[in-house]
C-alpha cells in the first residue's frame, strides 16, 4: 500500500516550484550506499512503493534498507470533461517534492557489487535519472 501522511493540516495544496538545489538529505546518512537522485520533481508514493519493493526482493533478505523519502504532498486533479468554476479537485495522489542531489534509498549490511545490482534495479523504476553514491568520509 503506498505510503500517505496520517494527517495533514490542509487537504490541497499548491503546486509550488523545485528550484535550487538539496541543500538537505543529499548526503548517506544511515547505510552504506545510497541512491541519488540528478533532477528535481515530484516522486509519486506508487513509485517510491515500486523501489521498496523492488530492493526489499532483490536483497533477498540480507543487509537493511532505508526510505530518505516521504510524499507530504498531495497532487489534485478534477474530471475529465468537467466545465469550469467548481473548484479545486479533489487529492488524487501524494508525492515527494524533490530536489536534484537528494538520497532516495540507502543499503547497509551487503557488498558493494550487491549493492550496485540493487540500486541500479531501483533507479530502473524511478521516473528520472539516479546514480549510485557511497557514504563520503568523516570530516
Amino acid at each position: 500500500m503506498p505510503q500517505m501522511p496520517k494527517r495533514v493540516k490542509f487537504r490541497k495544496s499548491q503546486r509550488g516550484k523545485v528550484r535550487g538545489k538539496a541543500s538537505r538529505g543529499n548526503f548517506v546518512a544511515f547505510g552504506e550506499y545510497g541512491l541519488q537522485t540528478l533532477d528535481g520533481g515530484w516522486l509519486t508514493a506508487e513509485a517510491i512503493e515500486a523501489g521498496r519493493v523492488t530492493a526489499s526482493h532483490s536483497m533477498r533478505g540480507d543487509g537493511r534498507l532505508y526510505i530518505r523519502v516521504f510524499p507530504h504532498k498531495s497532487v489534485t486533479s478534477i474530471p475529465l470533461e468537467t466545465r469550469m468554476g467548481k473548484g479545486k479537485g479533489e487529492p488524487e495522489f501524494w508525492a515527494a517534492v524533490l530536489r536534484p542531489g537528494m538520497i532516495l534509498f540507502e543499503i547497509a549490511g551487503i557488498p558493494e557489487g550487491a549493492a550496485r545490482d540493487v540500486l541500479a534495479r531501483v533507479a530502473y523504476k524511478m521516473p528520472f535519472k539516479c546514480r549510485f553514491v557511497g557514504r563520503r568520509p568523516n570530516v
